[in-house]
């Protein structure tokens, strides 16, 4: 089991840390490999592996991104998939401008060395810190010669990989791709929200759907359009239990008011009360585009025919 860490002044002493530094946003197949890296040179050592990353996102403090931050893990859902992936320990800093405007110096000896005291820095050549991101490899490898650790440098070929495939996904998400999305991810894309009371007419014409109200802004959403997906009712221990197969609808429902943008699930074969609780939703195939129909009786038949669809997919 992963440890999680949020206060750097109780921190514990790591065994040989041998770590890394990133938002490893998405955690997807190019980050894995340095997950893999990371895990091998520890084991090689006897070591713990240590990832560090920074919350809120460093783009909405140093950038002028502002609010517009398009996430595709929430930070929960980070910390999910690094627990999957067998890490020791992830050290979540605050980033702050206080933080930001460290000499690049001061980054590697009152952060780096000073909290975790590492045999080994995993680290891309294009890594920059420090006041003005003046801090870069070269600087840590300079540094590392005085504090006694060793840098190794990631592969320019993956990092290139990584930032490709991140951009990727989100153009994938944005048009329809989700099998492009899934297969660079290493999973299926997901999110997760509280069941909230919509206007109930799904239930009248006989499919009743969850309505979910996304926690965070920052969580990139996948375009409008109907998809197959998988739920999962999230428990208060944080783990999902009782996967079920519906179809989702993502849009502003033309047919029936055309307002703000709803995410509505239906979820076949279930007649349970979720009000109130916390659905997953993966996120498996996309199956059509939003359309106005003309009246109900015509969403109704092609609700049905997504229906079949959506289970032919999942099957």
């Amino acid at each position: 089991m992963m440890q999680v860490h949020r206060d750097l002044a109780r921190l514990p002493e790591f065994r040989n840390a041998v770590i890394t530094i990133g938002t490893f946003d998405g955690v997807h197949k190019g980050h894995q490999q340095i997950i893999n890296q990371l895990k091998a040179t520890a084991a090689a050592i006897g070591g713990e592996t240590v990832i560090i990353t920074f919350h809120p996102h460093p783009r909405k403090i140093v950038g002028n991104y502002g609010g517009n931050v398009a996430l595709l893990n929430t930070l929960d859902e980070k910390i999910m998939l690094l627990n999957e992936a067998g890490i020791h320990h992830l050290v979540v800093v605050p980033f702050t401008e206080v933080f930001a405007n460290q000499s690049a110096e001061a980054y590697c000896k009152d952060f780096i060395y000073q909290y975790f005291k590492p045999s080994k820095i995993i680290i891309g050549y294009d890594h920059r810190f420090g006041k003005n991101r003046s801090g870069d490899y070269h600087l840590l490898e300079k540094m590392s010669e005085i504090l006694g650790f060793e840098v190794i440098e990631i592969n320019a070929q993956i990092l290139n990989e990584i930032t490709v495939s991140s951009t990727k996904v989100r153009q994938a998400l944005l048009e329809h791709d989700i099998t492009t999305a899934n297969q660079l991810l290493g999973y299926p894309y997901f999110f997760e929200g509280a069941v909230v009371k919509g206007n109930q007419l799904g239930r009248t014409i006989g499919y009743p759907t969850a309505n979910i109200a996304i926690a965070t802004e920052e969580k990139l959403i996948p375009a409008n359009g109907v998809y197959a997906v998988i739920v999962s009712i999230v428990n208060s221990q944080q783990s999902t239990a009782n996967s079920h197969k519906g179809m989702m609808n993502i849009g502003i429902r033309p047919t029936i008011d055309g307002g703000a943008r709803v995410i509505e699930v239906n979820i076949f074969d279930f007649n349970e009360d979720i009000y109130d609780q916390t659905i997953q939703v993966h996120i498996q195939a996309y199956i059509r585009g939003e359309v106005k129909f003309n009246g109900l009786d015509a969403l109704k038949n092609q609700l049905k025919e997504d229906a079949v669809q959506a289970k032919e997919l999942l099957a």
